[in-house]
């Protein structure tokens, strides 16, 4: 073993061991229950950040634990299809996806894709991620797809998906419909203008922050309890600049304290317009085009912003404003670009979730979650629900929606299981009833769509030879409200069960306290971090936040990380360097101090384990770290030095049993958060006798019925009081003296009373009060 550790030689090393081996080779007939993983398949734009690193590494931490005490199934995938594919490629490429045909930006995105992948995937293996690489999905491949559209077609036979026409949330810079699942709220500064509207002659105040829509104007409402305008309801309203009517309508909606108490209704400005317009069956007039420029008189062509200022300009001109001020609101915004979302009436496909919320909470209360509290944030996003989900996208790249029209008999032609995939712009259908060509659908479905089906892709691909549920799914809290959520939909709608049993939630890592963001450039890229302190430094990192917990990054806990790696590694050449002759020899009696120490190790393997089963690896990892540094280096590796280093025959054979016990437990427990020097150490002194060929294919610590501990607890406590006296009197560790114990401790500690002569360099103990003497 090398004198000096050095992290990138044995990191490269040991992935190419792992691979060359198929270390992580998931084998169904391997002993042990399978638990399976429902990975999150990352999306395929750019360098892994550390907010990627920190999630990643923490549920590797449990599948590396699981594959100790039994079988894995860990696949690995990458989300490659969708609008976040699009938008990486047009960003790189420079050129928008609107602007090439639909082959010739398929044809790009997959070109893109297939160069990325590899090195994107790299980034994974560098991290220590244990998956199967060689169990692999993309999210667009040929049979990602099948999967997808086999979905679609059975939802739709079962009645869950439907078309209709209708105002939909809908992204102008994307110039795609999009889910309430992909709306961000955005706090900002908006203008409230009190502009006059006209009834019999006289100014009605109504205050608003969109007056471009006024063109769209249906109608305004007055709350019926509104003393001061309740006499208005059933007149007209002249609409100012554009001087048409509308009807004034008693609605409570209508908030008395907001503004004026008055509300002007229009088409769309918010999903409350949506709702008013449908409850008072109100006929829509829209002005907004689907790029976000407005079709309406000398405002055509003009961006909803600048139609805005506009506006406010004629009006003002025309005296029509009676007042302006700036307020504090929250605005919709796309969470793939930011951009305010608007309501435009398109045709779209929906699966049904509203009629079924209860039993969405139901479902999703079967599933453990860990931390608990995560389960209110899915419970709340269910009740929350105001729209079933939309699933149609009008963009290029995804996996189409296998479906035909016949517009002349409205009839819905699907096709065959046989069929699929199938992209129904290159194929022909007529339809059955009247042999009319049929017209094929042009749009594709959202991403969601397909990655709610990663436990039925992932199972497609080993011939379904374990069954939902798997056991885990791991995840941010972020996307509790669509990948979690939708998952649970689809596993019931198909399989009518849950989707995994546990579901562990990781937190974010932030920078100065704000989330890092790949999209907002203030993600710090995990390759340099890896290049200056290596994966388990960046590992023992991610272990030491709370699961759920958001953590700031600190490079300080990395150099930590560090430190005991380097520690790992001398401990381990020190135990090695007197243990050249052992042969994993178990002596006829262990000493006492022996045998007690191995009682404190394995009251640590109890409870690292009970951590890990609960998903709690940051108390696993504490607890460990701590152990290793004050029991095992601090304390047991003084205790036997001289016996070890001067005696023969059993006491030193017990010291070498003890020793060679405790290293490899301590590397074991500690194996899942940092595979890479664990593996080092393994490869180097312990493979040879255990015959293993790899510590992460070894099996966990057995640990016995907890046994008191509380003699080798007063052993350190003696000790770590001697030590303070020594240093208090200025003197090194090794001078002698003659120690005096209380007689009570003496003959608690009367078994090991040797080892505390040797540990202390006393000459002789002494009954009395508590004294050391240096000689």
């Amino acid at each position: 073993m090398a004198e000096k550790y050095n992290i990138q030689k044995t990191e490269k090393k040991c992935k190419e061991y792992w691979k060359r081996e198929r270390v992580y080779k998931f084998d169904a007939k391997r002993k042990g229950k399978i638990y399976s993983i429902d990975t999150p398949p990352p999306y395929v734009s750019g360098a892994m950040h550390l907010g990627h690193s920190f999630s990643y590494a923490q549920q590797d931490f449990i599948v590396r634990f699981r594959r100790m005490i039994g079988n894995v199934f860990y696949p690995f995938g990458t989300d490659d299809n969708g609008l976040p594919t699009e938008r990486f490629v047009e960003k790189i490429n420079k050129i928008k996806s609107k602007s090439m045909s639909r082959a010739e930006f398929i044809e790009l995105c997959l070109k893109t894709i297939k160069k990325m992948t590899p090195g994107f995937i790299e980034d994974y293996k560098n991290l220590g991620i244990s998956a199967d690489y060689d169990i692999y999905y993309s999210t667009i491949d040929k049979n990602s797809q099948k999967v997808s559209q086999k979905s679609f077609i059975e939802l739709f036979k079962k009645g869950f998906i439907y078309k209709k026409q209708f105002p939909t949330l809908w992204c102008s810079e994307c110039q795609t419909a999009i889910a309430q699942a992909e709306l961000e709220d955005r706090p900002g500064i908006g203008l409230f203008s009190t502009l006059r509207f006209k009834v019999d002659g006289k100014d009605l105040l109504i205050a608003t922050t969109r007056p471009e829509l006024l063109p769209a104007c249906v109608g305004v409402f007055i709350n019926p309890k509104d003393k001061k305008h309740k006499h208005l309801i059933g007149k007209k309203a002249k609409v100012p600049l554009f001087d048409f009517e509308v009807p004034i309508l008693a609605d409570e909606s209508a908030e008395m304290e907001k503004g004026t108490g008055v509300l002007m209704v229009c088409s769309y400005g918010d999903k409350f317009d949506v709702e008013a317009i449908n409850r008072h069956k109100l006929k829509p007039v829209l002005i907004i085009n689907p790029n976000g420029t407005l079709n309406f008189g000398d405002y055509d062509g003009l961006k909803i912003e600048q139609a805005r200022e506009k506006v406010l300009n004629d009006l003002r001109r025309k005296g029509l404003i009676k007042g302006q001020k700036k307020i504090n609101h929250v605005v919709n915004v796309h969470d793939k670009c930011g951009c305010e979302i608007e309501f435009i009436t398109t045709e779209q496909w929906f699966i049904k979730i509203l009629n079924k919320k209860r039993k969405l909470i139901e479902q999703g209360k079967k599933v453990d979650w860990y931390p608990k509290f995560m389960f209110k944030r899915y419970k709340n996003w269910v009740k929350g629900l105001e729209w079933d989900w939309s699933i149609s996208r009008e963009r290029h790249f995804g996996v189409p929606i296998p479906v035909w029209e016949c517009k002349k008999c409205n009839k819905i032609i699907l096709p065959n299981e046989k069929e699929l995939p199938i992209d129904p712009i290159q194929i022909k259908k007529k339809c059955p009833r009247c042999s009319g060509v049929a017209e094929p659908e042009k749009k594709v479905l959202d991403t969601w769509a397909t990655s709610s089906l990663t436990p039925q892709i992932a199972l497609s691909l080993i011939d379904n030879k374990i069954k939902i549920p798997f056991s885990l799914r791991p995840q941010a809290h972020d996307i509790i409200r669509t990948w979690a959520f939708y998952t649970i939909v689809k596993s019931l709608y198909q399989e009518n069960k849950i989707p995994w049993n546990n579901v562990m939630i990781s937190g974010y890592v932030t920078l100065g306290g704000e989330k890092m963001s790949k999209s907002k450039g203030t993600g710090i890229q995990t390759e340099l971090i890896l290049q200056e302190y290596g994966a388990d430094a960046l590992r023992f990192w991610a272990a030491g936040s709370k699961l759920g917990e958001d953590s700031d990054y600190q490079e300080k806990d990395l150099v930590t990380g560090k430190k005991f790696i380097n520690k790992l590694f001398n401990a381990s050449r020190f135990v090695f360097m007197n243990l050249r002759n052992y042969k994993k020899e178990k002596p006829n009696k262990l000493e006492k101090i022996d045998e007690l120490f191995l009682k404190k190790l394995n009251s640590l393997v109890i409870n690292c384990t009970q951590a890990f089963e609960k998903y709690e690896y940051s108390k696993a990892k504490a607890e460990t770290e701590k152990f290793f540094w004050h029991d095992f280096c601090d304390n047991y590796l003084e205790i036997i030095k001289k016996r070890i280093y001067n005696e023969k025959g059993d006491r030193k054979l017990s010291a070498q049993y003890t020793l060679y016990k405790s290293l490899l437990a301590i590397l074991k427990l500690i194996a899942p958060i940092m595979p890479f020097i664990t593996e080092e150490i393994y490869q180097n002194h312990f493979k040879k006798t255990e015959k293993i060929k790899s510590i992460h294919l070894t099996r966990w610590p057995k640990s016995e019925k907890q046994a008191d501990a509380g003699e080798f607890e007063l052993f350190l406590e003696v000790l770590k009081k001697i030590r303070q006296e020594k240093t208090k009197a200025k003197k090194p560790m090794n001078v002698k003296i003659i120690l005096t114990l209380e007689k009570a401790d003496i003959e608690v500690l009367k078994n090991v009373l040797q080892d505390l002569k040797d540990v202390t360099n006393a000459k002789d103990i002494e009954t009395g009060k508590f004294d050391v003497k240096v000689i």
